[in-house]
């Protein structure tokens, strides 16, 4: 009953309280990422939702414009916390998840959920995934979810896919609920927050 009805129609009703809260948000970040570098405010990507669908997930842009031109001395891409494609805004944003906010309109449009596993890049591979990849899929992708939320960026991405199942079989109530406490709480304390050079 839940994991088919009631987690759809929780998710888009706190999504449509919080968008007041999202417009203030926007109001007071847009035009400061705006001024940065006269760049567009909102970075959208392609990105794999349920049974492979893909879908355009909103971000706020944190990256500045020319960030796929700089890359280090031997051509490879930044991968790091002081990664310099990050704007000073970009990293505040980052640390208090305030990017992810605009995601609240893909929860709406059905795009994703409030909690679930974390959207990956798009790719036309997904008939190929071995079963346990695959099963992530099963549901819709996730603000944020129960391996970004215990784990952020402290794992690699085979040991996420394993616990992304595991959510998936497991989904509950109470395990969503758990899921957003905790992943308040690792914002506040910026716990295990690594800054992932293929994403804006």
């Amino acid at each position: 009953m839940y994991k088919k009805f009631l987690k759809r129609l929780i998710d888009f009703l706190v999504a449509l309280a919080a968008l007041p809260f999202l417009l203030l948000i926007l109001a007071v970040v847009a035009p400061v990422i705006y001024f940065t570098d006269k760049g567009p405010v909102f970075y959208n990507a392609y990105r794999m939702g349920k049974n492979g669908k893909r879908f355009t997930m909103y971000k706020l842009r944190s990256m500045k414009v020319n960030a796929p031109d700089l890359r280090n001395p031997d051509g490879s891409t930044f991968n790091s916390e002081n990664d310099p494609r990050v704007t000073a805004i970009g990293r505040f944003i980052r640390k208090t998840s305030i990017d992810e906010l605009p995601q609240l309109l893909n929860v709406l449009k059905g795009d994703m959920s409030l909690v679930g596993p974390r959207p990956t890049l798009y790719s036309n591979d997904y008939f190929t995934f071995d079963a346990q990849t695959k099963k992530r899929y099963r549901v819709l992708p996730g603000i944020t979810g129960y391996t970004q939320a215990y784990f952020r960026n402290s794992i690699g991405q085979e040991e996420k896919f394993r616990h992304d199942a595991w959510y998936v079989d497991n989904i509950s109530f109470l395990l969503d609920v758990k899921v957003i406490f905790k992943t308040f709480f690792s914002v506040l304390k910026q716990k295990d927050i690594f800054v992932n050079a293929n994403t804006q």
